[in-house]
Parts: C-alpha cells; structure tokens; sequence
C-alpha cells in the first residue's frame, strides 16, 4: 500500500519526505520492524516508542509515524507527524488490513467476569450453526478451528487487526472478542467496527492501572458509547451499572435477567456438580454448567445468539430459532479453567476456576456452599498476583474465609514481589478469629497437595485464581504450573 493511501482518511501535522513510497507493513514494536515498514512510535505506560525510532530506521523503515520529529533525520525515510499517534494506530491499521471488521461481524463482550465463557461459547455455538467463525480471547485465538496463540486479553491495534485480516481472508462470517477495560483506554480496538456489544458486570479490578472504580467503569461504559446505530447491545440487568454502560449507546439495546424484569430471563430449577437444570426463555433445559454466575453467562450467549440470528440463516437456508440456540447451549461444555470440576476416586471434588477478583470468589464460592448444602466442607485455596491492584488482596481473603470452612492462602503468580509480602497483604484483612480456619504455605504446589490429602470424601476444593494458565512467575522468571496436572497427581489420577 502507498502512504499517501495508508493517510488518506487521517490526515496528518505534517509530512517530510515523499508520499508515495509503498508500505510493506506496519508495527509499534521496533524489534519487528521489516524493510519497508511504517513503524509507529507510542507513547506507552511502560516505555516510549519514540525512543525507538532510530532502532527502527535501522532495521530497515521507510516511514515513521511520531509525535514529535527526531533532531536527525534519516535520508530516505519519510516522517509523518500526528497529535496524538494512540488516536491514528488503530484506524491506520485498520486501513492497512482492508478493514476487516467491515467484512465479517465483529461481537465484544466487556465487564469483570464472565468474557472469557460468554465469548467463547458464542463461537463454539456458530460453529456448530456452520458458521466459519474467529475468536480473540484471554484463553486463545482462534480462526475458524485453528489455534492462535495469546498473551494478553485484548492485544494492540496491529496485532487485532492483523489478526481480523487472517480471518476475513479466512471467510469467517463472525468474530468474537473480549474487550478489556485497558484496550479501550488505550485505544486499541480504535478503528474496530462492532456488530454487536455485551455487558457482564462490573467489580473492582484493574484499579492498579485505572486508579478509580469510576475510571474503570467509564472506560467500560466508552465501548458501548462507540457502537454504531445498526449495532446491538446486550446488558445485565442484574448488575447496578448495566443500564448506565447502554444509556448513550446508539445500539439497539436488550437486557437478560435472573431475578429483574427483562427481555431474556432464566431460573434455576435444579442443580449438581454435573450441571443444571434450567427455565430459559420459557423453555426448559440442561446445561453443563453449574451456578447462578453461569446461568447469568448462558443467559447473554443466550440473547446475543437470539439478536444475531434475527437476520441470519443457517448455510440450508433454516432460520436459527430459539430452540436451535437453546439446544446448542445444552451441548457446551465450561471453558478451561473456569468451573472446572475434578473428582478422586474417594470422592473428593476440586473445582479449578481462573476467580482472580473478590466478586468471582464469591460467584464461585456460593455456588459450591448451595450445592454441597452442609453435607461436606468447602476447602478455598487462593493467592493474589504480584505487581497488580494491592487495594484487592485482603479482600480476597475476606471474603475466602467468610465462605470457606477452611482456606489456604498461598502464591498466584507473585511476578517480581516477594511471595510472602503478598501473602502478608492478605492476611492483614482478618482479624484473630478469621485467621483460625487459615493455613499459609507459600510453594502453590504444596498448598494443592495438602488440601488433597487433608480434604475427607464429600468436600469440595476450590482452586481459585490461575485456572486456564499452565505457568507461574516467581521473580519475574515464569515456569511451568498447571492447576489441572497438580491436582490429578495429588489425586492419583492419570493425566
């Protein structure tokens, strides 16, 4: 693509150089700078790409997009000069990949908890409708069934975009992603086009990066605000915030519901480890999933698969139904790490679920307590990650003693502090009373296995916070750890 091509629709401060030179790619990571590429110098939370620039002249650009001009200019690149260059990274990348969510039907789920579930179940259910369909989520990527590794929750805006481009060119019909509180702020899914949006809630977290619950929340509420008119947005009514993330919102908008007046509402008719029994929509079904939070999670799938389908058709022509969607529902399965259940052969159960924020603890906790309903006891095994939101760790263990009858504070991924610091944290939230039902054992592998082999049959385990990861960082080095694998040893299980 010709520069002048890759600006046309944002124009710039200035320009040096020459227009015309062709753009063979475009990157914010200087180390992946290929000759010809435009790189793009940001100014991030952590470093300053314009740092950069020489790097990248170096490894062969022909363009540098920047804020402000370097002193020395090299021969034969051209120098384009933005405002503000967080605001053009997503609509110039965007532009560069033929805009690809203008393609395909681009869906975002938002809120604390619950993107992971309801995104991914979202694409396993078109699939199973013979849609071709991607996904972009904490887990993993995936275009149609091919997987695509990942390492954050929403990555930059020429990652997704590049990302998208591969499934357009792929003939997905549909995307799903998780839209995280940061890539909104940062301004990474800019130039995205959203077909679809949906709420889930809102609890404390990320408060170490947004530094106010109002921040955090606003920023939420700056995804629904950008959907565009012919766009819907599905909302929680049960959560206080849900109405005020759709108030601007141009979309058109439906709400779900346990317990409040909405346009999709379900209860809970019975329920065990295995699954549950369900009135959704007038209708009843089973469900592998187990938990008001899950019913909560269904319930979206549940209306954004109805609003998608209003104007959709299967590949034979058959309009998808509700009870297309409701039998769909009952075919899936819980996302890895999340509520994901392990039984011994003496019939202790474990539960492995990514709960990583007081509100998830509390999700998970009181659907385990109202199913064992007292006929065995609920072992909690928590930590708090390291180099994040301080504000929630005693919090967490809170709430883990108040709904446990026994809780191991122990590591989540203590990153670069002291293991034990964060474990302090926690415990500076309970008081002597509190602390009596409380173990401490810092080594994570040690705390699973002792709750293992102290637990009688009929208890249940709760491993909260690492779920779908396989790794640990200690001292900033990560290792190997997985939940899963620890717990089946510890059980004596085969892997």
């Amino acid at each position: 693509m010709k520069l002048e091509q890759l600006i046309e629709n944002n124009a710039p401060l200035q320009l040096v150089g020459k227009s015309e030179v062709d753009v063979t790619g475009i990157e914010i990571d200087s180390r992946r700078v290929q000759p010809g590429c435009a790189f793009v110098a940001m100014r991030g939370t952590q470093v300053d790409g314009h740092a950069y620039i020489q790097k990248a002249v170096e490894q062969g650009a022909a363009v540098v997009v920047c804020e402000t001009l370097p002193d020395t200019l090299a021969e034969g690149v051209t120098y384009v000069q933005y405002a503000n260059t967080e605001d053009v990274v997503g609509p110039l990348a965007t532009h560069f990949y033929g805009d690809p969510t203008k393609r395909m039907k681009l869906i975002g789920v938002t809120g604390t908890n619950g993107k992971t579930t309801i995104a991914t179940l979202l694409y396993k259910m078109f699939l199973k409708f013979g849609y071709k369909c991607g996904l972009c989520s904490t887990v993993c990527n995936y275009i149609n069934e091919v997987p695509v590794p990942t390492e954050c929750t929403t990555p930059d805006p020429i990652t997704l975009n590049r990302l998208f481009g591969q499934m357009a060119d792929e003939g997905c019909e549909y995307a799903f992603m998780e839209v995280s509180s940061h890539s909104v702020a940062q301004k990474r899914i800019g130039g995205l086009t959203f077909a679809g949006g949906i709420f889930t809630n809102l609890t404390r977290d990320h408060l170490d990066y947004h530094k106010t619950f109002e921040n955090y929340r606003d920023a939420k509420k700056a995804f629904f605000d950008m959907l565009p008119k012919d766009a819907f947005a599905v909302t929680n009514a049960d959560d206080k915030n849900g109405m005020i993330m759709v108030q601007n919102t141009k979309a058109t908008v439906k709400t779900y519901s346990l317990r409040a007046a909405a346009d999709y509402k379900a209860k809970i008719l019975e329920e065990g480890f295995e699954g549950m029994n369900l009135e959704l929509d007038g209708m009843e079904t089973f469900v592998q999933f187990v938990g008001r939070f899950n019913v909560s999670n269904l319930l979206a799938v549940y209306g954004a698969a109805r609003m998608m389908a209003e104007h959709q058709s299967t590949d034979n022509g058959q309009r998808i139904g509700k009870e297309d969607i409701l039998i769909a529902l009952s075919t899936l399965k819980p996302v890895n790490g999340r509520f994901e259940s392990i039984r011994s052969k003496e019939g202790v159960t474990a539960i492995v679920d990514y709960a990583h924020t007081p509100d998830a603890l509390v999700n998970v906790l009181t659907t385990i307590n109202e199913v064992l309903q007292h006929k065995g006891e609920c072992w909690t095994i928590c930590g708090a990650g390291g180099n994040r939101d301080k504000g929630k760790r005693p919090l967490m263990a809170q709430e883990s003693v108040k709904h446990s009858d026994r809780v191991i504070i122990t590591s989540d991924n203590p990153r670069n502090e002291e293991p034990q610091d964060i474990i302090n944290d926690m415990l500076a939230g309970l008081d002597d009373e509190q602390k009596r039902k409380v173990l401490t054992i810092v080594d994570r592998r040690e705390a699973i296995r002792t709750a293992c082999m102290m637990a009688k049959p009929g208890d249940v385990i709760l491993i909260a916070g690492k779920g779908h990861e396989d790794y640990q960082i200690i001292k900033g080095v990560k290792y190997h750890f997985d939940d899963h694998e620890v717990v089946r040893e510890a059980f004596g299980l085969d892997s």
